[in-house]
């Protein structure tokens, strides 16, 4: 069996694929990080520390590396007899790979079972922003394409931080992972992973990873980053910091309840399981890291405005969720793009249009006047008005 896996960082080698190596999966990893791909070709084997309650090393090995973009031939060549392909590169780049995976499709012979290709980011809905932009890339008919290749969503979870210097290859994890997978596209034919959880309906397990884990991340960043902490533990370990972020979980919990029908305890304990991630002291994340790309983590659709926009549509009123985005939209990371964008757009627009053009909320909108006073507060902003 072989899995072509597109992303070769940090989760790529130390969620993804680490569990299809475990899966008995022969991984291709493909990458257009020159010196990453180099050491992977050059190196048997690295290793996968997990940290945390039962920790563990766990060695993969059994795989080779492909450079994505000097050596494309090579990797159309191996989508076209691989059994997986699987991405962790960030949903913006997804749009890069598809023509790459639309040729290898193309490639396959028809004797092969259809590809199996699952889209791993931090998205809603990933794979379906795969197979929109793998079908405008096929040169064949939709149904062609149906016949040689399944989309399934997936949504996974773990913290995998910056890395210590000097670490090579080798990846420090958390020991928690979660890896749910949409059953319905593989018509009984899903692959075998172990770890992965097959459900039905995806939505609900994407938004409320979506709206406790990300959320609660990122909030813990931001209104860590404003009390000075440096590290995601060390603002955890400040009472004030934890009791924001635990009141932004308590509005997603609300609207996750409500919305999806999770047992109020179950969501509870999952609630009580991620705060105890973020404060693993073995996790050497920081909340620059976090909090890095506001502007995407500010988007509409996003882990803030996102479930903010459907409480207030309901008559709640998401003062924690409010909150998390006073202390977003003050985050400093001047190596980081988007954190210079937001400076840009808050010096230079009015309230009103800094409103929509960082959360695309529309002026009509139950949640937009909120949103705009804390535009139109923040220092910044308050000089651009």
């Amino acid at each position: 069996m072989k899995a072509v896996h597109f992303g070769a960082g940090n989760i790529g080698r130390g969620f993804v694929g680490l569990l299809l190596h475990e899966a008995g999966y022969e991984v291709v990893f493909a990458d257009v990080a020159d010196a990453l791909i180099d050491q992977l070709a050059s190196t048997p084997s690295y290793d996968v520390h997990e940290v945390g309650d039962e920790p563990a090393v766990k060695t993969v090995d059994n795989y080779r590396a492909l450079n994505s973009r000097s050596q494309e031939e090579k990797v159309i060549a191996e989508i076209a007899d691989a059994d997986i392909v699987t991405t962790a590169v960030g949903p913006n780049v997804l749009r890069f790979l598809a023509p790459v995976i639309a040729q290898g499709i193309a490639r396959r012979g028809e004797d092969l079972a259809p590809l199996q290709v699952m889209a791993c980011e931090n998205a809603i809905n990933a794979t379906d922003i795969l197979r929109d932009e793998v079908e405008q890339a096929y040169g064949g008919a939709a149904s062609d394409l149906a016949a040689r290749a399944v989309f399934a969503n997936t949504a996974v979870d773990r913290i995998v931080p910056n890395q210590a210097a000097g670490q090579g290859l080798d990846v420090t994890v958390e020991t928690f992972f979660e890896w749910v997978i949409d059953r319905t596209p593989f018509e009984g034919s899903a692959p075998e992973i172990p770890g992965a959880t097959y459900v039905d309906d995806l939505e609900p397990y994407i938004e409320r990873k979506l709206f406790t884990v990300n959320t609660g991340h990122a909030a813990a960043a931001y209104f860590g980053s404003t009390a000075g902490a440096e590290k995601i533990a060390d603002a955890m370990a400040d009472d004030a910091v934890a009791a924001r972020v635990r009141a932004v979980l308590d509005e997603t919990k609300q609207l996750l309840v409500a919305k999806h029908g999770f047992d109020p305890a179950e969501q509870e304990a999952y609630v009580q399981k991620i705060l105890r991630r973020f404060t693993n002291q073995h996790l050497p994340d920081t909340v620059v890291r976090v909090g890095r790309a506001p502007l995407r983590k500010l988007s509409r659709r996003e882990r803030f405005v996102g479930p903010a926009a459907e409480l207030a549509e309901h008559g709640t009123h998401p003062a924690a969720l409010l909150e998390a985005m006073r202390a977003a939209l003050s985050f400093s990371a001047p190596d980081d793009p988007e954190a210079v964008a937001l400076a840009e757009i808050l010096a230079t627009q009015d309230p009103d249009t800094a409103t929509t053009s960082i959360t695309g909320l529309e002026a009509e909108h139950p949640l937009f006047g909120a949103v705009r006073d804390l535009i139109a507060e923040h220092p910044v902003g308050s000089l651009a008005g």
